[in-house]
């Protein structure tokens, strides 16, 4: 993104699922979302959604009118999420809206357009997770309806 947006309130974009001609765009914010990953192995992924062969079931982009890509959700169906009751459940696995575009509505747009082709094919239920010092993630969930299920510290050790 070049700019803000002057008038403040929802940018001007639009979220639609992605297509092979995204994969570059898709990449740099996969990459900017988990910064600590490889980038070879997130391009991987995303040449293997494109395949068919990924694990992802949807991918939504938010693009302005310029064209730019502002940001995304991932979703896949787990058989099982914390705290639902139903299976498969739609899981929202990476969601990430540029830092100049945050606060405008982008992330809420993503997150209702997951939710819509969830219901279209009759999942009741909708579950995601955040790391727990991720507090904008957590105030994101929270202002989207989502509810708290679990915390969890997660260990391991050298054998």
């Amino acid at each position: 993104m070049t700019g803000r947006h002057a008038g403040g309130g929802p940018l001007p974009v639009r979220v639609r699922l992605a297509g092979p001609a995204d994969a570059a765009a898709w990449h740099e914010l996969r990459c900017a979302l988990w910064p600590d990953e490889d980038g070879g192995a997130l391009e991987r992924e995303v040449e293997e959604h494109f395949a068919g062969a990924g694990l992802l079931d949807a991918v939504f982009l938010a693009e302005a009118r310029s064209g730019d890509v502002l940001g995304m959700l991932e979703l896949a169906l787990r058989r099982y999420a914390d705290g639902c009751a139903s299976s498969p459940v739609p899981y929202v696995e990476g969601w990430y809206v540029v830092p100049e575009a945050r606060r405008h509505g982008l992330g809420r747009r993503l997150a209702a357009a997951a939710e819509a082709w969830a219901r279209e094919r009759g999942h009741a239920e909708i579950a995601s997770d955040t790391l727990i010092e991720n507090r904008i993630g957590e105030r994101a969930h929270r202002a989207l309806g989502f509810e708290e299920v679990k915390r969890l510290i997660v260990f391991r050790k050298d054998l």
